[in-house]
């Protein structure tokens, strides 16, 4: 027998009230959790507020939200005495640390000018996409190379030297840095070389670095120029190498010059005489 129509409408109204769920949502519960709290938050006096407002920062942290200061420039010539040229692919890490090496050209006395923007360097590669279906397809690669210039005016080169090495220790990742130092030096600076080589020996004792000129040629004979020149040759072609083909390549022994010295009781020579190539002295015997 079929349910009666008004049965079947109380029915459904009845499960559709066990299946709808009637518990508050977890959000709206913590929300009034915490707006419902009894521990409220602390509240700050407005002397101690004061207090806080009037306090200052260290010049070295205030320092940072503010341009690098530069030393004046000096009365006279200004000479370049070193050109910093930084380089990077990222225009943030340049900016930093360009602004680093110029607050640290302060802090050492040295007038920097800059940093000064170079032009930018761009490169592009066209390479194949991939191998086999992709072969004949190709992508485009760029890269900008971003430039900036400081340059040393009237430094010494000591404290230039000590300015390079704290940025060479301090180097900031993706930064490049070529350094064109400049020194200046006195128009004398071959008696400077000698009055040094005085100091050292005496440093060393009395006892010479080189022989002179005289004793060198009793001991390994007179230069032969003619022989040095034709050796820097052969050997600029690897004559002398461990596979060397040259045919007129020399060996160990016709690479020294020997001194012939003439046998006892002989006189001047009086003539030569050629064999396989070489010339031998003929002496005439008392």
């Amino acid at each position: 027998m079929a349910t009666p129509s008004y049965a079947r409408s109380l029915a459904s109204s009845v499960k559709r009230l066990r299946l709808s769920s009637t518990a508050i949502p977890a959000s709206q519960c913590q929300t009034r959790c915490i707006q419902q709290s009894s521990r409220p938050a602390a509240s700050v006096s407005s002397s101690l507020e004061t207090e806080l407002g009037n306090l200052r920062l260290p010049k070295a942290v205030q320092a940072t939200y503010l341009n690098p200061l530069k030393r004046s420039r000096e009365k006279g010539y200004r000479d370049p005495a070193c050109e910093l040229h930084l380089h990077s692919y990222s225009v943030r890490n340049l900016e930093m640390f360009a602004d680093f090496a110029v607050r640290a050209a302060y802090f050492l006395n040295l007038h920097a000018r800059g940093p000064s923007p170079l032009p930018r360097k761009t490169e592009r590669w066209t390479v194949p996409r991939s191998n086999f279906v992709h072969k004949k397809s190709q992508e485009n690669f760029e890269r900008i190379t971003m430039k900036r210039k400081i340059t040393i005016l009237n430094g010494h080169p000591d404290t230039v030297a000590i300015w390079l090495a704290f940025l060479r220790r301090h180097q900031y990742y993706g930064i490049g840095m070529k350094a064109n130092i400049y020194e200046h030096g006195d128009l004398n600076a071959a008696q400077d070389l000698d009055k040094e080589a005085e100091r050292l020996e005496k440093i060393l004792g009395e006892k010479k670095l080189l022989p002179e000129p005289s004793k060198r040629e009793e001991m390994h004979g007179p230069m032969n120029t003619t022989s040095v020149l034709d050796e820097s040759f052969k050997a600029q072609w690897g004559a002398y190498a461990a596979m060397g083909g040259a045919p007129s390549a020399g060996s160990a022994s016709q690479r020294i010059d020997m001194i012939k010295l003439p046998p006892p009781g002989a006189k001047k020579a009086v003539g030569y005489s050629r064999a396989r190539g070489h010339e031998k002295a003929v002496y005439k015997s008392q």
